[in-house]
């Protein structure tokens, strides 16, 4: 086997859940990363499907409270290096005008999802609803990878 192959799969094994969590948050933040393939890897070597489900949807939740707050707060930091495009900004402000505080169960989605968080924070939402609404469209979407994934594996 390929010794950085070999590497990367000792890696996945003997830090599989650190670097799951440290990724989701990343992930849903408005750094350009995705989760998936490593809930993919994670499940194929054999890890707890709850419990990558967990793992996953829990740091890409913080990681989309820290948005939420970046949002809140505001200021020059988030406006000259965190802020998504305007055009991302415009789209998510007229999805919650149209779709009010539901639209925070797609904060999932590719592209919009971060500002969807942020735009929440900037609107200044409840926190409340603010992670009931994002940490199920999470969930739901980590359960749906890996039930897939359970499910063709077989």
């Amino acid at each position: 086997m390929n010794i950085m192959l070999e590497f990367l799969i000792s890696f996945i094994i003997n830090y599989g859940y650190l670097n799951l969590f440290v990724l989701s948050f990343l992930a849903s933040t408005v750094l350009p990363m995705g989760s998936e393939a490593l809930v993919v890897a994670l499940i194929y070597q054999g890890f707890s499907p709850f419990t990558v489900i967990m793992v996953a949807t829990l740091g890409n939740y913080f990681g989309s409270c820290t948005t939420y707050y970046l949002g809140l707060k505001g200021g020059p930091v988030l406006e000259k290096y965190l802020s998504p495009s305007p055009k991302q900004l415009e789209k998510s402000e007229r999805l919650f005008k149209k779709y009010g505080i539901y639209t925070l169960l797609f904060t999932w989605i590719p592209g919009i999802g971060d500002a969807i968080t942020m735009v929440a924070g900037l609107m200044q939402l409840s926190f409340r609803s603010f992670s009931i609404l994002v940490f199920l469209g999470k969930f739901g979407r980590y359960f749906a990878l890996a039930y897939l994934l359970v499910f063709f594996k077989n």
